[in-house]
């Protein structure tokens, strides 16, 4: 009993994504992501480079309906796979991905860019919903794989795949620079491009508000826990015990 809590109370302190935990639950980016793109690649996202090898071409050059496969990294232990929607420019692609910045939430056509010091993609950073600004993160990926045939396909929730949940649908020509501002539209909570300066005002109110159970997990974007090993093991015994 105390070597399960022990353990239990590791992954806590360790910052681990939602993934393990979360798994039977809610969606996860795996099948999302295979859906949308139709690389038909299953297993955890963290072997979906190497599995790739065999079957789609890879890259470090992103294209629509390609699936951005990361490198695990700090609390995102089995990788993450996302789709890539529109390309806006060298440095800026549009994304569609699930369970990232919370349990099962979907992001559609929200911006990934690319920070890496070789303008390679190997390193990036993420919209996080939630906050309607850029992931403070930096995350590491393997690259791109190529579907046969790029097509963006429609997601449909299905309770066999998870509970989920879809944020308000950013309009794609929000980001991109090369297209006039607009007002954002009345209706729905879909955002659209307008003024730089009042851009981020208007991606908080639009963004909704998700409720989770923040003392027990941590997300892509997440700073993992500063607490010690003793504090989250008294917290985890005393957990046990109401339950």
């Amino acid at each position: 009993m105390i070597r399960g809590l022990v353990r239990a109370a590791a992954l806590l302190a360790s910052g681990l994504t939602a993934a393990p935990l979360w798994s039977a639950a809610v969606l996860q980016c795996v099948p999302y992501a295979r859906i949308v793109s139709g690389v038909d690649i299953r297993g955890d996202a963290l072997t979906w480079w190497d599995q790739a090898s065999q079957q789609y071409k890879r890259g470090a050059k992103p294209k629509k309906g390609a699936v951005l496969a990361f490198r695990p990294h700090g609390p995102m232990m089995l990788g993450h796979v996302a789709v890539v929607s529109r390309v806006l420019d060298d440095r800026r692609v549009l994304i569609r991905h699930a369970n990232w910045s919370l349990p099962g939430a979907i992001e559609e056509d929200v911006l990934a860019i690319d920070v890496s010091d070789g303008g390679d993609w190997s390193q990036v950073r993420v919209w996080h919903s939630p906050t309607a600004q850029m992931g403070a993160r930096t995350n590491p990926t393997f690259g791109f794989i190529y579907p046969a045939k790029a097509k963006l396909h429609d997601f449909t929730p299905d309770p066999a795949l998870g509970s989920s949940v879809r944020f308000a649908k950013i309009d794609a020509d929000m980001w991109d620079r090369r297209r006039p501002h607009r007002a954002p539209a009345p209706h729905g909570g879909i955002m659209v491009a307008q003024a730089p300066a009042a851009l981020a005002k208007v991606a908080r109110k639009a963004a909704p508000r998700l409720e989770a159970d923040l003392r027990v997990v941590s997300y892509a974007d997440a700073t993992p826990s500063q607490r010690t090993l003793s504090a989250i093991i008294a917290d985890v015994k005393r957990q046990s015990v109401l339950n």
